[in-house]
């Protein structure tokens, strides 16, 4: 069956017609029209005994009469060779040969065309006679119109058929690219039209998205409303510490900035899930890339780059993008010190690879990697910084709005690497 519904509800439409008018003309050929030929050359066969019986008593005259009346053009020992012939498509000539075999001194049939059959015969006395008439004495008449009529009108009506199957699938087509937009982040504008189930499936379509969008968005309010909050009294602890002696005021303080560091990717987690997600602009990969190397190679930290393919325009939301690849990077050189960015493309994905040679993640542990809030320091290094877990978790969402996910697996220095693919 073919993979898309325009072609099976083709399909189906199709084959019922071609079936019906390969069965009609099966019965046309086999009951009425073969039928009708084998009754009219039965009944020529008929006239010519009796033509041949008339000359075999030596009735010549009455022979001759009854050519004519019968519109039988008569040659007496015809000059030149008989080649009995008959074309491959010709099919009643089949029935017309099988039953004027019958008469006794028939010598061969020759069918050369629609309009004339060629007879000789060879009757004791004579050589040869050849005998000619008009094909419609033993075949019917125009015998292909009602193909031809059927032919014609079904592939008219096939083709009306055809623009009305398409109006009736275009509001599947129109919802399933609605479907696939807001699964890439995008919220296109949708109208359920068409068949009662199909306005059904929209207005669930729409009523799911409306509840994904309002969950989103008081998720985003909690979030970043908890983490807005926190910062009030945080700002006082952080000011009564500073009261403190040193001996306990430095591991104190030391908790506040691990609790900020958290508040603040708090805060860009609920941002990230806030973001705007409802356009994708052309960005130039290379103008891109290129600028966010020389933001790292200010601050002392070289990023290799290298891009291979074939198109350089990436939709994409920049800012986004921008903020996944740096959580990635800085990931990188937390626990490695030899970074190298990529660009790869195929047929329906762009692909953003960030390698290292840090101490990598085992691969039962990589799913786990990608949850907010899960803490892998110990398989990775924790001298070399902590985080709070939410680095490669904002990644994989700001890839999962661009149509795509993030993979984990192991770089070819044996540290890890990181694919950020997002839809074309």
């Amino acid at each position: 069956m073919p993979k898309r519904l325009y072609w099976r509800a083709a399909l189906i439409l199709i084959l019922p017609v071609v079936l019906i008018q390969l069965l009609v003309s099966f019965v046309f050929i086999q009951r009425h029209f073969e039928g009708v030929t084998e009754q009219l050359t039965r009944g020529l066969t008929q006239e010519l005994a009796y033509f041949e019986t008339l000359i075999r008593t030596g009735d010549i005259e009455g022979a001759q009469a009854l050519a004519n009346a019968l519109d039988i053009s008569l040659s007496v020992n015809p000059d030149g060779a008989f080649q009995p012939t008959r074309r491959f498509y010709d099919l009643t000539g089949i029935v017309v040969i099988r039953e004027l075999s019958r008469v006794t001194s028939l010598r061969g049939v020759d069918l050369p065309d629609n309009r004339i059959v060629i007879l000789r015969m060879a009757i004791p006395g004579y050589e040869e006679l050849e005998l000619t008439f008009a094909r419609r004495r033993v075949s019917a008449s125009n015998p292909h119109q009602l193909i031809v009529n059927m032919v014609f009108f079904g592939g008219i009506f096939t083709i009306i058929a055809f623009f009305y199957l398409r109006n009736q699938l275009r509001p599947i087509t129109r919802l399933a690219a609605a479907a696939e937009a807001f699964g890439r982040g995008q919220n296109v504008a949708y109208s359920p039209s068409g068949a009662i189930e199909v306005r059904a499936a929209g207005d669930a379509f729409l009523h799911m998205r409306s509840r994904i969008e309002r969950h989103i968005e008081q998720r985003t309010l909690i979030l970043s409303g908890v983490s807005h909050d926190l910062r009030t009294p945080l700002t006082r602890l952080k000011l009564g510490l500073s009261m403190l002696e040193d001996r306990d005021r430095e591991p104190l303080e030391q908790d506040v900035e691990d609790m900020r560091i958290l508040l603040d990717e708090f805060l860009v987690y609920a941002k990230t899930l806030g973001e705007d997600r409802s356009r994708n602009e052309p960005v130039n990969a290379i103008t891109f890339l290129d600028g966010l190397v020389q933001d790292y190679a200010r601050m002392g930290q070289v990023v290799q780059l290298h891009i291979d393919a074939d198109e350089t325009v990436v939709m994409m939301r920049e800012n986004m993008v921008k903020r996944a690849l740096e959580n990635l990077l800085n990931n990188a050189f937390r626990y490695g010190d030899q970074v190298h960015l990529s660009l790869h493309s195929d047929a329906a994905f762009v692909n953003f690879r960030v390698e290292d040679n840090g101490p990598g993640i085992p691969p039962d542990q990589r799913e786990n990697a990608l949850k907010p809030f899960a803490r892998l320091d110990p398989a990775r290094n924790q001298n070399k910084g902590s985080s709070v877990g939410l680095g490669l978790p904002i990644a994989n969402d700001i890839a999962r709005a661009h149509g795509g996910h993030l993979i984990l697996s192991e770089a070819q220095s044996g540290g890890l690497r990181v694919d950020m693919r997002i839809a074309k």
